[in-house]
């Protein structure tokens, strides 16, 4: 019984990973596909993780309390109070003074400096601005008689010298220096009163003066009871990783899909927004192809036509690719897996270049998005 378990069990195993590997080509020791077929194109794609969704109970309110607050009470008192405090009354006599003249300093000694400045020399120097170096270069043999242009390559061994440019100095001839000057003092006075007989207090004491009042004081002082509320919890669904994608391997790919596709989405002149056409023809062509081939990445290129500035149209046709990519995110589809790129005018389908006269029809054309599959690395 156990024999035909384990059997049971490798069959399964068998059947899941032939399932896995479905669609996907072996690597050979040089991290190409092994074994390509003429005619075939491959993709180099990144297996994506694997998640299960689990149930976790999520606090959404935590406990707290409820406080009740009950009011102090009150009695009323009578007290003797001082309103006025004593004191002391003083009368003051004041100082008796004389002028005396002080002598001071009324400019201190100092120095000053006569600058000599430095004294400099002409030279030069050869500075190296480019090394030696020497490469392989192909050139056209002219005597060749094959039709096809690589029979007719012929690679040479250049040897190109260094770069050498002559760059003007100065020498130092002698430093800057100082000479020291010194300046004399200055002296003066000046007229000062002083002290010729201290000044001095009379002190009168004067007493403190009382009232009886009535003042309410605290009979039970106030106070706060509690009660406790329990935590409030819900359940959410959450996606867990299972298994971790990452790993790169070679999947077979229509060999139309790794060149330029034009998307059909008529783009309006200066406009970035995605029409409900546009979602639609996004939700027909790109999303499956995505959704079909994990791992695989793309390349959304968008484009203008050649009215309005360079700068303004490349910025335009990047606001276009990237309206692209956030759709497709906004679908599931990892952002990793998607390269927006705006060309601008850069790559016009017709002669409607600035200046040429051309339909609304002709501008269209080059109002367009363009997509490609692309290796994962």
């Amino acid at each position: 019984m156990k024999r035909i378990l384990t059997l049971l069990f490798v069959s399964i195993g068998l059947l899941m990973l032939q399932a896995q590997n479905e669609g996907q080509v072996q690597t050979g020791s040089d991290g190409l596909p092994a074994n390509p077929e003429p005619g075939k194109c491959y993709v180099k794609c990144t297996t994506p993780d694997e998640f299960k969704v689990v149930t976790e109970k999520v606090m959404v309110r935590p406990a707290y309390k409820v406080l009740k607050y009950i009011p102090a009470t009150y009695k009323t008192v009578t007290e003797k109070v001082m309103v006025k405090e004593p004191t002391k009354k003083f009368i003051y006599h004041p100082a008796v003074y004389k002028t005396v003249e002080v002598p001071y300093v009324k400019k201190e000694a100092s120095k000053k400096y006569k600058i000599i400045p430095a004294q400099f020399g002409k030279s030069s120097v050869d500075v190296e601005v480019f090394p030696k170096t020497a490469g392989w270069e192909y050139t056209s043999y002219t005597e060749c008689t094959s039709p096809d242009p690589e029979d007719c390559k012929t690679l040479c061994y250049v040897e190109k010298p260094a770069v050498y440019k002559t760059v003007p100095v100065k020498t130092l001839a002698s430093d800057a220096r100082a000479e020291e000057i010194p300046i004399p003092e200055q002296k003066a006075t000046y007229k000062k009163q002083v002290i010729e007989k201290q000044a001095w207090v009379e002190e009168v004491e004067i007493p403190a003066v009382y009232a009886t009042i009535k003042r309410v004081v605290v009979d039970q002082p106030a106070k706060v009871v509690e009660e406790t509320i329990p935590a409030e919890y819900v359940e959410v669904e959450k996606k867990v990783l299972v298994k971790k994608g990452g790993l790169t391997v070679w999947k077979e790919i229509d060999c139309g899909l790794v060149k330029p596709n034009k998307l059909n989405i008529l783009w309006p002149l200066n406009s970035a927004k995605l029409t409900a056409r546009a979602k639609s023809e996004i939700d027909r062509v790109l999303l499956p192809l995505l959704k079909n081939n994990p791992g695989i990445k793309i390349e959304l290129a968008s484009h203008t036509d050649s009215r309005g500035s360079k700068a303004y149209n490349k910025a335009l046709s990047q606001r276009r690719a990237d309206a692209i990519k956030n759709y497709l995110v906004s679908k599931g589809i990892s952002p990793d897996r998607i390269i927006s790129k705006g060309y601008g005018e850069e790559r016009l389908v017709n002669n409607c270049a600035d200046g040429v006269p051309c339909s609304e029809a002709q501008h269209q054309q080059n109002r367009r998005t363009e997509y490609r599959v692309i290796n994962a690395d």
